[in-house]
């Protein structure tokens, strides 16, 4: 006899298959990174991120206002800093009128309903290219968080509406949300990058923000001693459950694809919304695949992002925002 039951018949054309699919993208799903660096009128390519730019404030003005129309309603800002106000303790992050500070007022000022997430995080800031201060060839913990603590409050005072920890500093979260309470901001989220990994995949990204660890004596060349060990699963259960505990609102797995048991696992574990970060180097290998003809580029951008979300991301952090909403219509 026949089979009584035949799966196929769900699958038969695209208005049943439309009909019953289980997992849909859609505009509000995207977190969309963005780099600003100082002067005017730039907008620079990111050589190892094709189509993906630097914007100076203006250029800035200009973005968030497209992105907006565009049904994209949440962004994570990123800063370039210039050599000259680089150092060991970051302390230009802490400038009430740096460039972090001012790209937060800046994207508010030309679109006061989005969403402001700012990396909290040295490396940008650092003459050695970490997340923390460097010390006889090891990152500190405390000192590192006391920093980005202040970093996290002044970030607050110029508008942020989510301040997002990606240093994976022990207590940092407890300390960052104890200080925002006592200063007064009660609404202002904490998203931590609770599971991110010391992963291969972040290079075009240290290129995009000159970022990368330095190459020099007494300072570790590598950020595996903060950052989680990608051959670890329970730890980052137990990683996201202490930030949670700690106070964070969202919890971040990093990178992606490659993580993707990682995410059902916390996502099984927790009730706060799981975010995922599609890194630079997800990106950067799809654009170059595509540009050599080797595969279709909007229909593996979209099975990665269909993908990340079936694996029980709330948020996608990615580079593709903007062309998978094109896509969407």
């Amino acid at each position: 006899m026949y089979p009584l039951i035949r799966p196929r018949r769900l699958r038969s054309n695209e208005a049943i298959r439309s009909l019953v699919r289980e997992t849909i993208i859609s505009p509000s799903d995207f977190l969309v990174p963005l780099f600003v660096v100082e002067g005017k009128g730039i907008k620079e390519e990111i050589p190892s991120m094709p189509n993906y730019y630097r914007l100076s404030l203006d250029n800035l003005t200009k973005e968030v206002k497209e992105l907006w129309k565009m049904g994209l309603r949440s962004v994570l800002l990123f800063v370039k800093v210039p050599d000259n106000l680089k150092d060991n303790k970051g302390s230009e992050a802490l400038n009430e009128n740096g460039l972090m500070q001012l790209a937060i007022k800046t994207v508010k000022n030309a679109c006061p309903e989005m969403l402001v997430m700012t990396d909290v995080a040295l490396d940008p800031y650092s003459s050695y290219g970490h997340d923390g201060i460097v010390a006889d060839g090891q990152i500190l913990n405390d000192e590192s968080v006391e920093l980005l603590t202040e970093m996290s409050v002044s970030h607050a005072n110029a508008g942020a509406d989510f301040v997002a920890p990606s240093d994976m500093m022990d207590g940092r979260i407890l300390s960052i949300r104890e200080a925002l309470e006592d200063e007064g901001y009660l609404n202002t989220g904490i998203m931590a990058y609770s599971a991110k990994y010391a992963s291969a995949f972040y290079g075009p990204f240290r290129d995009a923000l000159d970022s990368a660890p330095v190459d020099i004596k007494n300072v570790p060349k590598d950020k595996k001693s903060y950052q989680m060990d990608y051959a670890n699963r329970f730890e980052a259960i137990r990683e996201t459950q202490m930030d949670i505990d700690e106070g964070a609102d969202i919890v971040m797995v990093k990178p992606g694809l490659c993580y993707l048991d990682i995410v059902r696992e916390i996502k099984n574990e927790v009730d706060v919304p799981v975010a995922v970060y599609q890194v630079s180097g997800e990106y950067a290998m799809v654009k170059a695949a595509a540009e050599k003809g080797w595969l279709d580029h909007d229909a593996v951008m979209m099975e990665q992002l269909t993908a990340i979300k079936r694996a029980g991301a709330n948020i996608i952090a990615s580079y593709f925002a903007k062309d998978a909403v094109k896509l969407l219509g």
